[in-house]
């Protein structure tokens, strides 16, 4: 059987009146929290677009500033870069001079030793250590000295050269990654919040290994201006050397060229004098054997022209013999051909004046063929010296390079 259905309890007028006041204090309570979170929000929302405005400012501040430190170290190792450069081309010009210098010195050295062995053909007295062969010897041993010299000198401005590059190259590098990184801030600089490339960047915030910091990155930039300016600074000095060389050795080379030129001519002024002398004294030998050579004939004639009185005389005495008895008398004709006859026989027999006549012939024929010899050896010395060595000593021209 069904029970019948209780009536809900009745509340009292001061239950209802008591919870209608506490749904208004819970609700005021609710909408009092509700806009005190609402004025929380706001001053949050203020603060945080302040602070997210300042920090943007302060980041687009710190972009701009860190955007002209790109340019100012861009614009320095620029600098660096064009002095390094341009000291590099005028270094390459003093090693074309170097070159060419030292290109130079292979022909008189080669010239000096030729004149040397030419000179070795000198005949007789004339192969004499003379001055000649001395400022030769002086010669040949300047360009030998030279020569390593100028070689050295080259080879240490092929190594300035190589560290010169070796700078711009870390100056082009340096200024290239200063390009990209000036363009990677020009282009952060320009972002907005509006800007169609923007996105989300997982661990954009995250620091890398290979991050340095900005001494290091100071320091690495300034390091390569450092290096540029001290292997530009040690190529001037090497340029002044480089200058002070050319000019000594150009100096010392002509001094000696021409010393070796004065002793030359000096050389051949002499041996012309002493080739005139000796041609001066063959002509005197020549009239005298001309002159000895009639003093025979006429000595010879003199002996051949007596044969005929002596004849005469001993034809008379051996007739004047055969007188008979007393007619052979001892008388003045007698004596008189018998002195003829002595005195005739005594000329004739008096033939050592013709041998030292022809003793001395033969002393000039053999002093005729001494100057001929030497005469000879004399044309030969000034064929070697004014012909062979002076002719090709004019092609030998010092520069100064």
């Amino acid at each position: 059987m069904a029970r019948p259905l209780q009536a809900p309890p009745k509340f009292h007028p001061s239950e209802w009146d008591i919870a209608n006041k506490m749904h208004c204090a819970s609700t005021e309570s609710q909408k009092s929290r509700s806009e005190r979170m609402i004025a929380e929000s706001q001053r949050l929302l203020d603060e945080i677009e302040k602070t997210t405005q300042k920090t943007r400012s302060d980041v687009n501040k710190k972009i701009e500033q860190r955007r002209e430190e790109i340019k100012f170290w861009k614009q320095e190792l620029n600098n660096k870069l064009e002095q390094i450069v341009h000291e590099t081309e005028v270094l390459l010009t003093f090693k074309t001079r170097l070159e060419k210098s030292l290109e130079s010195c292979k022909e008189p050295l080669v010239i000096a030793q030729k004149c040397l062995l030419n000179r070795q053909r000198r005949a007789g007295i004339d192969l004499v250590h003379d001055e000649v062969e001395q400022e030769l010897v002086k010669e040949a041993e300047v360009l030998q000295g030279v020569i390593p010299l100028l070689e050295r000198t080259l080879e240490q401005t092929n190594e300035q050269i190589r560290l010169n590059r070796s700078a711009k190259y870390n100056l082009e590098m340096d200024l290239k990654d200063k390009f990209t990184a000036l363009m990677i801030d020009d282009y952060c600089a320009s972002l907005t919040n509006n800007a169609p490339d923007i996105r989300y960047a997982d661990n954009a915030v995250k620091i890398e290994g290979n991050f340095v910091g900005p001494e290091d990155w100071v320091d690495f930039s300034n390091g390569n201006v450092e290096k540029a300016d001290k292997q530009r600074n040690n190529s001037l000095a090497l340029r002044a050397l480089i200058d002070g060389i050319l000019s000594q050795t150009a100096n010392d080379i002509r001094k000696q060229c021409e010393l070796v030129n004065v002793a030359f001519r000096n050389r051949v002024k002499e041996v012309k004098d002493a080739k005139h002398k000796l041609e001066t004294l063959l002509a005197m030998v020549m009239d005298e054997t001309a002159s000895q050579e009639k003093n025979i004939a006429a000595l010879k004639k003199a002996i051949d022209d007596k044969e005929g009185p002596v004849k005469v005389a001993q034809t008379r005495l051996e007739a004047r013999n055969h007188r008979p008895n007393v007619e052979l008398c001892y008388d003045t004709v007698q004596y008189r051909l018998t002195s003829e006859v002595q005195e005739i026989t005594k000329n004739i027999q008096r033939q050592d004046t013709l041998a030292q006549a022809e003793t001395e012939l033969k002393g000039l024929s053999r002093q005729q063929l001494s100057l001929e010899e030497e005469i000879q050896v004399k044309e030969n010395t000034l064929y070697i010296d004014e012909v062979l060595c002076m002719q090709m000593r004019e092609s030998v021209y010092i520069n100064s390079f």
